[in-house]
């Protein structure tokens, strides 16, 4: 069992790397957004998407085990989105990326954001061709995540805590889940934010905008 996995991993490994090579040869930005299901990613494409899409060309890979719910509500939008069904499958791969952005054909200097199936397990060890992962993290889910999870915060690169217009209404200790983060990962920038009320959205976009221009500097 340990070498089919060896064997997956590399196999995916090697896609991972020619979906990068492809992305860079186009100037385009992909972030892998991961989290628990119902930490409101979706929601935080959603308010991305309306605010940013002056400034940027935002096109979105949606993965869920099954339905197109998340890419009409995209779409909805104006932006173009492709939805990959991964059925039993409980997180996307690589070669499902590469047949995503043939299906989404990004334009060049496009940001590609990949909204992965709601799992804080499997998608840490899957590489997708990416330039960064981003975690996002709910104050409704508690504060334990990154000790019970510490792959996926040691893989990611942006940890985004998501709906803190809650935290009046919600037992989360934000001193708490800090320290559990630093113990895990003490590199990885926490952005506290909420999409519905727009607090702490500058920092994300600014982040986003950062990354967007390290691309092209690269």
């Amino acid at each position: 069992m340990i070498r089919l996995e060896q064997q997956l991993l590399a196999g995916n490994q090697e896609l991972a790397e020619e979906n990068r090579a492809w992305l860079a040869q186009r100037d385009i930005l992909a972030l892998n957004l991961l989290s628990s299901p119902g930490a409101g990613k979706t929601t935080l494409l959603e308010r991305t998407i309306r605010d940013l899409g002056h400034d940027l060309t935002i096109q979105v890979i949606e993965g869920d085990q099954a339905t197109d719910r998340d890419a009409r509500r995209i779409a909805a939008l104006g932006c173009r989105a492709v939805q990959i069904n991964t059925g039993s499958g409980c997180h996307l791969d690589a070669g499902m990326v590469r047949r995503g952005l043939e299906r989404l054909d990004p334009s060049s200097g496009a940001v590609v954001l990949i909204e992965n199936v709601g799992n804080l397990v499997c998608p840490a060890l899957f590489d997708l061709g990416e330039q960064a992962k981003v975690v996002v993290c709910s104050v409704t889910k508690g504060e334990d995540k990154p000790i019970k999870y510490p792959h996926m915060f040691r893989a990611a690169s942006l940890l985004l805590l998501s709906k803190i217009d809650l935290l009046p209404h919600v037992d989360f200790n934000l001193d708490e889940f800090r320290g559990f983060v630093a113990e895990v990962n003490p590199r990885l920038p926490v952005m506290p934010l909420s999409a519905r009320g727009g607090e702490g959205l500058a920092a994300w976009y600014g982040w986003l905008h950062a990354q967007r221009t390290h691309e092209v500097r690269a």
